[in-house]
């Protein structure tokens, strides 16, 4: 019986950056060494391993769509070429696999079936806003998307807030982009002046911006955050 390959777990960039400015040369070497992916989306895994210099024509790679959209029956059969010895990549839109991305599945399905699997280095847009964000990094809890209902929303904003205050610890979240400003309104609507709310943007592109100050002082600004992947932390001042 032949020797079981690894699923090989490949950081995305987290948007147009240079290839240097966010992955490790280590991660290029791997990348050129395969031809068989599980991939959230299609046409960002093509765009973003051609921009890696994979120097195998696209057309000829295999790729396994992985989504909210495909049935459980087609994932358990992406780890096939494993069990043949064959190396494969998983690889999120954006970021990390497996951190806000289905992805989290297969990685569950290989330590079942005792697949080797192996994270490599690469940009995490909730680290990086966390550890510039000055909040705290001992305690801290991502929640992904809030609610889409406002009264939802509210709600768990001020939950949030309450986890702040009794226990320190850093509550991240995310928004969809062309929503940022409205979940800013909300928090700003919601939370004790004296509560510490970051913003991190664009991570790791030029126009990255990370600014960390207080409810009180975000209600002076006049900035605009739509259209511009964030994420947003609450943390006791």
């Amino acid at each position: 019986m032949s020797e079981k390959g690894r699923l090989y777990l490949i950081p995305c960039l987290l948007g147009d950056s240079p290839i240097p400015r966010s992955i490790p040369a280590f991660n290029i070497d791997i990348i050129k060494s395969l031809d068989e992916f599980i991939v959230e989306d299609l046409r960002t895994a093509r765009r973003f391993l051609i921009k890696a210099g994979i120097n195998k024509p696209i057309d000829d790679l295999t790729f396994h769509l992985l989504n909210e959209h495909t049935k459980q029956e087609d994932i358990n059969t992406f780890l096939t070429s494993l069990h043949n010895g064959k190396n494969i990549g998983l690889l999120s839109d954006a970021g990390c696999p497996a951190i806000a991305d289905p992805g989290s599945a297969i990685v569950k399905i290989a330590h079942k079936k005792g697949i080797k699997v192996v994270p490599l280095v690469g940009p995490s847009s909730i680290l990086l806003a966390l550890i510039a964000s000055g909040l705290n990094g001992q305690l801290f809890s991502f929640h992904g998307y809030l609610p889409k209902q406002n009264a939802d929303r509210i709600k768990k904003i001020k939950q949030l807030e309450q986890d702040v205050l009794k226990t320190g610890s850093t509550q991240l979240f995310i928004e969809t982009p062309y929503r940022n400003d409205s979940i800013i309104k909300d928090i700003l609507s919601v939370c004790n002046n004296d509560i510490l709310l970051c913003v991190a943007s664009d991570l790791t592109l030029a126009s990255e911006r990370i600014q960390t100050i207080t409810i009180g002082e975000w209600k002076k600004e006049k900035l605009s955050f739509n259209d511009h992947p964030a994420i947003f932390l609450l943390g006791k001042n």
